[in-house]
């Protein structure tokens, strides 16, 4: 059966009769954003509804990720942040309205993740929503999370694998910890969350998604479940542990100078001062950051962090991008150089979009992103496809800094070439140099390059490599085209050259959660011609104090240092 028809025939059971513990909120709501709830202004998965007197269910959700966050009652922590009688008069009502018009079985909302979110946030809220109400309305609520409760624990393994079904068993074991008369889906529960912990997260610590917001978001609710667990005097599944100390240096790899996790595959920044919280509830000291961590390479030196992308995308993925080798760039706290980031709050084409290689921080071919993306009933339900099969990725180090060269054959079949980045970070943080070059390595490769160039307008193949520009960073083009400067709104001061291809400071888009609409920036775009089997740039990022070096020749200065 489908979920609606668990949801409408399940509940039979005896309702709770009270709760029998309280956990404590782990999630921070935002007093602002209550207060726009109270005014009418629903401001959801970054999308903003200006409902005036209607109530939050009379609306139809804008999106997909809007009804989430809708049905998942994530607003309850930010009524609680308001906290006043207006605030708990409008939360209880919205409650009894969801009650009375989805409670059967009805809508979208019955899934098992939003199902596993509601009891979070109810169970952590319930003092706020209980306390002073009679008993006929305290019954009722009693009664739904009930029927909730065993819903959840008959449809919790139909959700998707990754983030969704961590919420559903999270939302059970909250619920079997608070409901008097469902403590028998406990013990299940944490079973079932520890074996997925197993299942699901790899020896490197990652998921099959590669996202690493998703990562955090499983993180951080295997830490409320750990804490809540031992708050009761229990202790967790030892998988459970197990996952949280591979997961925990995986994410402090994926970090950027500002504490934000780097946007790849879907992925956002995090919401501020909820990973920092994760880490610090979880206690792990583990902070090695110099293998691959969920396919990502970190570098880093001075006040210079680098995240790249040096694995396969997720086959068959609905969120992945097309962004192999990419990288986003940070100095201090300010980010520089970032991928244009996920477009599925956003609509209008935007999803596809920013899934393209164009949208990140790498080479592309042509015009043609390293993976191909299927044709869904809608853009969320694209499935990227004949990506990179083979990435490669070493590092090394010296007295000068670290070196990093990776490659990927995501253009090998169309156009017989490999895709090969070297990358050098200098031990001072001052200096980021690359090279990008595209060859044909043996004969089938080079046939199929010539066959490519056949069908071209013109001999050889074109290529592009973009770097786009945060848009708090002033971008300028210098030295009549032959660079472009970057100042940080702290005043420091980057200067960009290559060497091998034509310069361009073009227009950009940057999105993100905080934020409406995608806001206007530029990024850097250098391009040249691959001929006679093979084409290569060189370019450098260096702070304007080192006074103007020309753009470090990665192969021939100290190839006795570059890893093979």
């Amino acid at each position: 059966m489908i979920n609606w028809r668990y949801a409408r025939f399940t509940g039979n059971t005896p309702a709770p009769k009270a709760f029998t513990f309280h956990p404590e909120p782990r999630s921070i709501g935002s007093y602002a954003k209550g207060q726009q709830l109270l005014s009418g202004n629903y401001l959801l998965a970054g999308e903003l509804v200006e409902a005036g007197n209607l109530s939050l269910w009379a609306i139809s959700p804008p999106s997909p990720t809007f009804l989430r966050e809708q049905h998942g009652f994530a607003w309850l922590d930010d009524l609680v942040a308001v906290g006043d009688s207006k605030a708990r008069h409008q939360a209880r009502q919205w409650v009894f309205e969801w009650i009375k018009i989805f409670g059967k079985g009805k809508s979208a909302g019955w899934q098992p993740s939003l199902t596993g979110r509601r009891m979070i946030n109810l169970t952590s809220n319930a003092a706020f929503l209980l306390n002073g109400l009679d008993a006929k309305n305290s019954r009722k609520i009693l009664k739904s999370m009930g029927k909730q409760v065993d819903y959840l624990s008959k449809r919790w393994h139909s959700a998707s694998n990754g983030l969704p079904r961590f919420e559903a068993l999270t939302g059970l074991i909250y619920a079997g910890l608070s409901l008097e008369g469902r403590d028998h889906v406990l013990q299940p529960a944490i079973k079932a969350l520890g074996q997925q912990c197993a299942k699901h997260i790899g020896k490197d610590g990652g998921i099959a998604s590669r996202n690493p917001e998703e990562l955090m978001g499983i993180f951080t609710l295997l830490t409320w479940v750990v804490t809540t667990l031992r708050e009761t005097g229990r202790e967790p599944d030892e998988n459970i542990l197990a996952a949280m100390q591979r997961i925990a240096p995986t994410l402090r790899g994926l970090r950027l100078g500002d504490g934000t996790l780097a946007r790849f595959h879907g992925g956002g920044r995090g919401v501020d001062g909820l990973l920092d919280q994760a880490l610090a509830d979880a206690q792990i000291k583990d902070r090695s950051t110099e293998k691959l961590m969920m396919g990502y390479q970190r570098m880093s030196a001075g006040r210079l962090a680098l995240v790249a992308d040096c694995a396969p995308p997720q086959a068959n993925g609905k969120l992945a991008h097309a962004g192999t080798l990419a990288f986003e760039l940070s100095s201090g706290r300010r980010p520089m150089i970032v991928n244009c980031g996920s477009g599925e709050r956003f609509g209008d084409g935007w999803p596809r979009a920013c899934r393209k290689t164009a949208a990140h921080n790498t080479l592309q071919v042509e015009g043609v992103s390293s993976a191909r993306f299927t044709k869904g009933k809608t853009e969320i339900d694209n499935r990227l496809f004949g990506g990179p099969d083979l990435v490669t990725c070493n590092r090394a180090s010296d007295l000068t800094g670290v070196w990093m060269v990776a490659t990927h054959n995501g253009y090998g079949k169309k156009y017989g070439l490999i895709h090969e980045r070297r990358l050098f970070i200098s031990v001072d943080g001052r200096e980021l140099s690359g090279e990008d070059k595209l060859r044909a390595a043996d004969k089938k490769q080079q046939a199929q390059f010539v066959r490519s160039v056949i069908d071209a307008p013109s001999a050889g193949l074109n290529f592009m490599v973009h770097f786009h520009i945060h848009p708090d960073i002033g971008a300028s083009l210098d030295m009549d085209g032959h660079a472009v400067s970057l100042t940080l709104p702290s005043g420091e001061i980057w200067v960009f050259r290559q060497n091998g291809g034509l310069l361009a400071l073009q227009d950009s888009v940057f999105l993100d959660h905080k934020h409406l609409k995608p806001r206007a920036t530029k990024q850097i775009v250098i391009s040249a011609r691959a001929v006679d089997y093979k084409g290569r740039i060189t370019w450098n990022f260096l702070r304007a104090a080192d006074g103007g070096r020309n753009t470090r020749d990665l192969v021939a200065e100290n190839p006795a240092n570059q890893p093979s």
